[in-house]
């Protein structure tokens, strides 16, 4: 008997608990490691604690307060840090569900890392869940630790955002992606698209007077499932399969 196939999240997104790392990076702050998503778009709703996300783009840096009841969220593109000030949770909502397990979060480790596919690869992936929870965590602050350093590089000594040094990171982050294009698009196809035109369908049925799938509608549910994120300790909720890496 074949297993069923797990039901897309609505709108073909995702939702993540998040407890953000609190151990410090070199520059002394809490939380978790800089990255941005080269096609999707990221949510956060804080439910408890208070902190910053700390984000740039072309306008420059700017740091936006977080505690509970805030919802913030930013385009593909966005670099951005969130800061545990004191027990920060969490729930990141994503757009285009799989797409960022599968690659689609480029961390701002330093040029040199950047700029090799294989040097970015072994400096993002961490040990795999059959490794001690104290050895995976170590990793992942090493991780975070890496990035923050290429996060602080971007500024130059004025404390401003250096528009170069900005754009030769979009560019390397462009190049470290672009193979998987063809990958994406087939999950975009089978999630994000596919959601949109099913709802289109059901429209177009509406409009017809038919009906547009009601008798067929279920009830479905996802456990949780852990895992050291880039940002702290995730419990995601799986919907559609996936092949997931630790980037």
């Amino acid at each position: 008997m074949s297993t069923p196939t797990p039901p897309v999240f609505p709108g073909a997104t995702s939702v993540s608990a998040l407890e953000v790392y609190g151990g410090r990076a070199p520059d002394g702050l809490a939380g978790g490691t800089p990255h941005l998503h080269i096609v999707s778009a990221e949510a956060y709703l804080v439910v408890s604690g208070h902190g910053r996300l700390q984000t740039v783009d072309a306008a420059g840096f700017a740091e936006h307060p977080l505690a509970a009841g805030a919802l913030v969220w930013f385009d593909p593109g966005v670099i951005h840090r969130v800061v545990n000030d004191g027990d920060l949770e969490v729930r990141v909502i994503m757009q285009n569900a799989g797409l960022p397990e599968a690659g689609d979060a480029v961390m701002t480790f330093p040029d040199d890392v950047l700029a090799d596919a294989e040097r970015y690869r072994a400096a993002a992936t961490l040990p795999g869940a059959e490794r001690p929870d104290a050895e995976r965590l170590e990793a992942a602050l090493a991780r975070r630790d890496l990035a923050v350093q290429g996060f602080l590089a971007l500024f130059g000594d004025d404390g401003r955002v250096d528009a170069a040094r900005l754009a030769r990171l979009h560019e390397r982050a462009v190049a470290l992606v672009a193979p998987r294009a063809s990958e994406w698009r087939s999950r975009w196809e089978a999630g994000a698209l596919a959601a949109a035109i099913d709802t289109g369908d059901r429209l177009a049925a509406l409009e017809a007077g038919r009906d547009p799938g009601l008798a067929a509608a279920r009830v479905a549910g996802s456990p949780a499932v852990a895992a050291f994120g880039m940002c702290g300790r995730l419990r995601r909720y799986p919907t559609t399969p996936s092949k997931e890496t630790n980037a």
